[in-house]
């Protein structure tokens, strides 16, 4: 079954819920700005966005936009307009600092608006998520929100047998989980993979009780074996060898999304010196001084410059990720941005960015990039009414100050993120 047929009716409510019974938000316009639609047409220049309680009613050029008269003008002038960033993988409530064993209510919520100060508005949070996050996803009112939009998807199952399996798949669709999330790999042979017959009673379940399936795995043989098994969504790079035209083909006729998570092979080694982004503002100015003096520390360097894994990341594992990604991205497979952050050190809504950077340079184009983070994302999350600066879509807009499709890096410029229609407090 496609991936958005069994997500969209999980997540109706995040995504297109009626705003019929809430106050009047008013009419806002925002004039004079570029506006890039997620869809990947051409920029709009000189263009004009009206939203009206919450979501968007016109779209258009100056020239041939009519902007209600009781609208709230913005001037935009100069500035670019993007939809709102969407994850889809990443991971809330889990850290505090660079410590787990933190989940909270206020911790989940905390971060959720830490995404959204970076323009990131919706987060898929694929595994590890406790009641603390299933009841705020439940609550989130899609016209009154100025934290990120949250998906959750329970614990990451590891079921040892078939019937365990099929017992915990049904135990996470009966709280309306938007996903199912499970751990394929080996952890580099450190760990027992889990068998075939488990996840295939897994992908089974799943299909039955209509909720989407991710899965975490490393090789190319996995992805291909838990495609066949029925899994929906690939939720990491394959990183031991070049995709073949078999898994492409695979990809293409069931419709799966692949979400590369780059950054988090890069976040496995590169504190073993002073990363680069350390004297990035837009970094510096959310984080915690006191975690870069840990990650700063001679000796924790050391031992991720002596770990064998760390330095298998760098030097294999995403350079061959970045490799697929430029073969899957031209063959035409849906890519997700997803980065995986939100474990320790994987730096929630900067890294999302930092995430666009290197698809950038994999290989892909910035509106691909855009797109990919954007309206392939919703479309990949089942997320109706999301994605893209369309009249009948939710007025998720994130105002930056340069243009992202002369340089991607340009998306770290954020001078605005407004969700539904409501502006984002800046701190």
């Amino acid at each position: 079954m496609n991936l958005v047929t069994r997500a969209g009716l999980l997540t109706l409510a995040i995504s297109c819920a009626s705003g019929a019974a809430h106050a009047d938000l008013g009419t806002i316009a925002f004039v004079g700005g570029r506006i890039i639609d997620g869809t990947g047409a051409p920029a709009i220049e000189n263009g004009v966005l009206v939203s009206m309680d919450g979501k968007i009613v016109a779209i258009g050029t100056a020239t041939n936009t009519a902007i209600p008269a009781d609208a709230q003008r913005i001037d935009v002038t100069g500035k670019t307009l993007i939809p709102g960033l969407i994850n889809a993988h990443g991971h809330v409530g889990q850290v505090l600092g660079l410590e787990a064993g933190h989940y909270d209510r206020g911790n989940v919520l905390r971060q959720l608006s830490l995404y959204a100060r970076y323009g990131v508005t919706t987060v898929n949070s694929l595994g590890d998520d406790e009641y603390e996050g299933f009841a705020i996803r439940n609550e989130q009112d899609p016209l009154f929100i100025d934290h990120a939009r949250l998906m959750v998807a329970g614990p990451v199952l590891a079921p040892q047998t078939v019937e365990q399996a099929r017992t915990a798949v049904n135990g996470v669709a009966d709280q309306s989980a938007n996903f199912i999330k499970i751990r394929v790999d080996d952890n580099l042979g450190r760990t027992a993979k889990m068998a075939p017959e488990i996840y295939t009673a897994i992908a089974q379940e799943s299909e039955k009780r209509g909720i989407p399936l991710a899965v975490h795995m490393y090789s190319l043989e996995d992805a291909k074996a838990t495609l066949a098994a029925g899994a929906d969504f690939i939720a990491h790079s394959v990183r031991d060898t070049e995709v073949d035209q078999a898994f492409i083909d695979a990809l293409k006729a069931r419709d799966v999304c692949y979400s590369p998570t780059l950054t988090r092979e890069l976040s496995t080694f590169v504190y073993e010196s002073e990363p680069s982004f350390f004297s990035d503002p837009f970094f510096t100015k959310e984080v915690d001084p006191a975690i870069m003096a840990t990650l700063r520390e001679p000796e924790r360097q050391a031992r991720m410059r002596d770990n064998a894994s760390a330095q298998h990341y760098k030097n294999n594992a995403l350079p061959m990720a970045m490799l697929n990604l430029k073969s899957l991205s031209d063959a035409g497979v849906k890519i997700a941005m997803g980065t995986d952050s939100g474990p320790a050190a994987r730096f929630q809504g900067y890294f999302e960015h930092l995430e666009l950077g290197m698809m950038v340079d994999s290989g892909m184009t910035p509106m691909q990039v855009i797109q990919s983070a954007t309206s392939v994302a919703a479309d990949c999350l089942g997320l109706d009414f999301l994605g893209s600066l369309e009249v009948g879509n939710w007025a998720d807009v994130v105002v930056l100050d340069k243009n992202p499709l002369e340089d991607i890096d340009n998306s770290k410029s954020v001078n605005q993120v407004w969700i539904a229609g409501n502006i984002v407090p800046s701190e």
